[in-house]
């Protein structure tokens, strides 16, 4: 069977609202090359403030972590599941995807990826919806990760999951009045992870984190409602990986750093006890899978904001550490927690007030 090709992509523009934000093109070595719009630059707000600032010229990427890639648009590409998924359909349907270069990745991704932004020419291939059966897609997920997968609803699972990151698999899907992440069970998950993670994400809540709304789908599926679909509207969003061009899939942040960023970027303190109070429940609950894409931020307004809360369920993380450390220590106790808050500046009471809270609410999960 002959392979193949995508039609030869020379440049990517790139829209966020209907609005031309700038243009991506590689350069010889497959560097990402990218540029604001003329218009933009009078009117809009910069997509990646500490990387790509709001001003003309052209920004060249650098080689790690994003094979190339500027972190923001690494954001719009799947990664894990999605990645399985998008790889093993492009092969179904003739294409060898490991000859695609991030421009062509990027088109198949066009307007369907997660956040705000749109690539154009877009060559992916989305079918109109159909009824979601949540049961059969599971099936068909759980048989994917099987090495042995062959035929099967690949094509329909793509629609829905290939623009998804993380290892679960996971659909996107409207339902009713919303759209909804709903996640499946891995081989490695427990039969019931779908309701554990429905109860942290309770917990969560009840602890005063922001969280999305979330719901147990059928009793067995989590969903949780996409921060990044508002009143049927996109909204920006870049991951502390894209925003810092840190690799997710080692151990690249320390939440010092993490909250100085923050502080940076939203220029609003209460922002950094939003974060402090997801800190000290990952901690609290063994949340040790907090990675670089766990956090994320949003852009409302021409604001930015920390994002809702997501993936805070127990986990083991980097060999048995946090992936995130808090304050150097992958296995922090509360006084690294709290070095954290005086360093960042922190009112020390409010800090304490705020541990204690979240201590005695997940006594129960210790």
């Amino acid at each position: 069977m002959s392979i193949k090709t995508i039609p030869n992509i020379q440049l990517i523009e790139i829209k966020l609202s209907d609005v031309k934000v700038g243009r991506i093109a590689l350069t010889p070595d497959n560097l990402c090359a990218f540029e604001y719009d003329v218009d933009y630059l009078r009117t809009g707000v910069s997509i990646s403030p500490f990387y790509l600032p709001l001003q003309a010229g052209v920004f060249v990427s650098k080689r790690d972590p994003f094979a190339g890639n500027f972190g923001v648009f690494n954001d719009s590409l799947p990664d894990g599941w999605g990645s399985l998924l998008l790889d093993r359909y492009l092969t179904e349907q003739g294409f060898n995807p490991h000859s695609l270069n991030t421009l062509e990745r990027l088109s198949l991704i066009g307007k369907t990826g997660r956040g705000g932004l749109e690539y154009y020419p877009e060559n992916n291939i989305i079918l109109p919806d159909e009824v979601i059966h949540l049961d059969m897609l599971a099936k068909e997920a759980e048989k994917l990760l099987q090495s042995d997968y062959t035929g099967g609803s690949l094509e329909l699972l793509y629609r829905y999951g290939g623009s998804s990151g993380g290892a679960r698999p996971k659909v996107f899907v409207k339902i009713e009045d919303g759209d909804w992440l709903i996640k499946f069970i891995a081989s490695t998950d427990p039969d019931n992870v779908g309701e554990v993670e429905y109860k942290y994400s309770l917990l969560a809540k009840a602890c005063g984190i922001d969280m999305p709304e979330t719901k147990l789908f059928e009793g067995k599926y989590f969903g949780v409602r996409r921060f990044d679909r508002q009143n049927n509207s996109k909204q920006h969003v870049i991951s502390a990986a894209g925003l810092l061009n840190a690799d997710y899939r080692i151990p690249s942040l320390d939440y010092s750093i993490l909250m100085t960023a923050c502080l940076r970027l939203t220029r609003n303190m209460e922002e950094v006890y939003k974060l402090f109070k997801i800190m000290v429940f990952n901690v609290l609950i063994k949340n040790k899978d907090d990675h670089a894409k766990n956090f994320s931020f949003i852009l409302i307004k021409g604001e930015w904001h920390l994002s809702p809360a997501y993936d805070l369920l127990p986990s083991n993380g980097f060999n048995g550490f946090h992936t995130t450390t808090v304050n150097g220590q992958g296995s922090p106790t509360q006084k690294d927690i709290m070095a954290v808050a005086q360093n960042i500046g922190l009112n020390k009471q409010r800090a304490k007030d705020i541990y204690e809270e979240i201590f005695e609410k997940c006594k129960e999960v210790r």
